[in-house]
């Protein structure tokens, strides 16, 4: 599918919530796709959309009496809850309920189901989104949960049924490399047969995982990683929800760990709302958390 020239803009230099570090301007990309049309500039992500998130104000779609959905936002491995913080934090200064809630990175499938339990504890609409692969979780959680009415995928997978994790990286992923040369591998109680807790190595996480980020706050997060099973990158997936559900997908296009090509591929496979970030990393969410609120307002401006 060829697309057509993408229009760009600038905005605010994004404030990096808890990490007291400032980042400079970048320029934002947006693509939308439906279901058998072109894609075309998303309206939804204009300026004037994304300003509201950064000075509190309410979003220029919401409505008196309109039912506001809650945000459930679930994070990926080598990563916890924390990472949402500026996405957390925009989305509450503009009135929203906002839930950054813990994905246990064992297997797909009984993550999903903690997250699906969690889901069901939500009264009224849900916009659910998932970071690397926390994708493949919310991909499972939302299926069978009528209140899930949006998905976000952010530099994340987005997996079709009998799918792994581990397969959707993209050829020329960092992660496709021995892998006693990325991980420290650790036994932990009840593990699966075969199965480690891995940890990204330090050289690994600063330059492939989180490279636009300043080395002392990389070299901080990497101290401060959670393990991720091996079960949790090979459990194939059991659903796919964003065949019935609307989906965004926002993608960085310095992400070294699922590379842009493999996430587009899934974008368009979804027919998602594409956002293309340019640089950036794995770890945009962190780095530029204002970019991401912008797709997660469109999401939210979708629900009716």
């Amino acid at each position: 599918m060829k697309l057509r020239p993408e229009q760009r803009k600038t905005g605010p230099a994004p404030a990096w919530r808890r990490l007291r570090v400032i980042a400079p301007a970048m320029a934002l990309a947006v693509i939308a796709t439906s279901a058998g049309a072109s894609p075309t500039t998303d309206a939804a992500a204009a300026p004037a959309t994304r300003a509201s998130w950064l000075t509190g104000e309410p979003l220029p779609c919401q409505s008196p009496g309109r039912s506001k959905p809650t945000v459930v936002l679930v994070h990926g491995a080598w990563a916890d809850a924390s990472s949402w913080d500026g996405e957390v934090r925009s989305l509450q200064q503009a009135g929203y309920v906002a839930r950054a809630i813990a994905n246990p990175l064992r297997n797909l499938t009984t993550d999903s189901a903690s997250v699906a339990d969690f889901l069901k504890t939500v009264s009224g609409p849900i916009v659910l989104v998932g970071h690397s692969y926390g994708g493949s979780v919310i991909t499972n959680a939302a299926a069978g949960i009528p209140n899930v009415k949006a998905l976000v995928y952010v530099d994340a997978a987005a997996p079709d049924v009998g799918e792994t994790t581990g397969g959707l990286s993209g050829a020329d992923s960092a992660l496709n490399k021995d892998p006693g040369s990325l991980y420290d591998m650790v036994s932990y109680p009840g593990a699966p047969q075969g199965a480690k807790d891995l940890y990204l190595r330090q050289n690994v996480f600063i330059r492939s995982f989180a490279s636009d980020l300043p080395r002392n706050i990389a070299t901080r997060l990497w101290a401060t990683q959670r393990p991720a099973s091996t079960s949790a990158f090979m459990t194939p997936s059991k659903a796919a929800a964003w065949k019935t559900i609307p989906s965004w997908y926002f993608i960085s296009t310095g992400d070294r760990i699922i590379v842009p090509s493999s996430e587009l591929s899934m974008a368009h496979r979804a027919r998602s709302k594409i956002t293309r970030f340019p640089g950036g990393s794995h770890l945009t969410l962190i780095s530029h958390p204002d970019a991401v609120t912008s797709v997660i307002g469109s999401a939210i401006c979708s629900i009716r």
